[in-house]
């Protein structure tokens, strides 16, 4: 009996890892990279700062703008502060304020377009249309409204940014969600008395739910580099916080000498984005579905 329970537990250890590594090895040689530099920035956002407070928080140097050395591995800033705490610590506002960001609004613009594709024409036609004219406000613009009229605080920036693409998020959603809403199964579900809720939880949405995650990849994207934007307007994150965008916008002196201080914050920036790009790009199944549709 004693073997036969050691050999399940050997089992059931081993079924987790079997399964991720199949779902790593449907990522790419590009796919695999991205995926790393994104964990490693995730983990720097969530244990990053509590690791260095009791190291390197808090390490001045006399040095304006130094550049890379064993003391500071990625340089000083402008007051001379080591650039390594500053973008670990900037990492959880950039990453940390975008994703929160992101998440509400491919939430909210996927409910609504549930909403719309299995309600009446007219809860739709509102639906779409009030959307619509959010859509025509520049999102430049409509940010630093929101900004200039109720402040940059944080909680103000995640609501602007979710605000601005809830939009996107809903037209990608209906535009899935109401194909599916007209297939033969979701007819049938309708005809034997299913009611609105269970048509949107149980027949669109888990069909929906692939291309969904994929564009709150890209609006995570965009997210990130409209808060950078603005925070290199002096409209972000205010100090003595700062994200990646106020670390360029405040170390811009650097730039005639091509100072890390201010190379380095940018290029955190385009590693978390070609990251987040790179793993879209190679999600499992998606080359597959492409090589389908090229062979149809």
């Amino acid at each position: 009996m004693e073997p036969v329970v050691q050999t399940l537990a050997t089992l059931s250890v081993a079924a987790p890892r079997g399964v991720c590594r199949r779902w790593l090895s449907g990522f790419g040689l590009s796919g695999l990279v991205g995926l790393a530099v994104l964990a490693f920035w995730i983990l720097a956002a969530l244990f990053g700062p509590a690791m260095l407070s009791r190291t390197m928080a808090g390490s001045g140097s006399n040095a304006v703008f130094a550049p890379i050395s064993a003391l500071h591995w990625l340089g000083t800033d402008y007051l001379g502060r080591d650039m390594l705490v500053r973008v670990i610590n900037g990492s959880r506002y950039t990453v940390g304020v975008a994703l929160i960001a992101t998440l509400i609004a491919s939430s909210t613009g996927t409910v609504l377009a549930l909403l719309a594709a299995s309600g009446s024409q007219a809860l739709d036609a509102m639906l779409s249309r009030g959307l619509d004219t959010l859509t025509a406000i520049p999102s430049k613009m409509f940010a630093l409204i929101m900004v200039a009229g109720f402040g940059s605080s944080v909680a103000m920036l995640v609501a602007t940014a979710a605000i601005i693409y809830i939009p996107g998020a809903f037209r990608i959603a209906r535009s899935l969600a109401v194909n599916i809403n007209a297939l033969d199964y979701v007819v049938v579900a309708r005809t034997r008395g299913e009611g609105t809720l269970y048509i949107m939880l149980r027949e669109i949405l888990p069909n929906i739910l692939g291309p969904m995650l994929s564009d709150l990849g890209l609006r995570f994207v965009y997210v990130v580099l409209l808060l950078a934007g603005l925070s290199f307007l002096g409209l972000g994150i205010q100090p003595p916080a700062a994200d990646w965008g106020s670390l360029v916008r405040e170390n811009i002196g650097a730039l005639p000498d091509a100072g890390a201080s201010v190379i380095i914050p940018a290029l955190a920036i385009a590693s978390l984005t070609i990251s987040v790009n790179l793993v879209i790009d190679n999600l499992p199944g998606r080359a597959a579905r492409e090589r389908r549709r090229g062979a149809h």
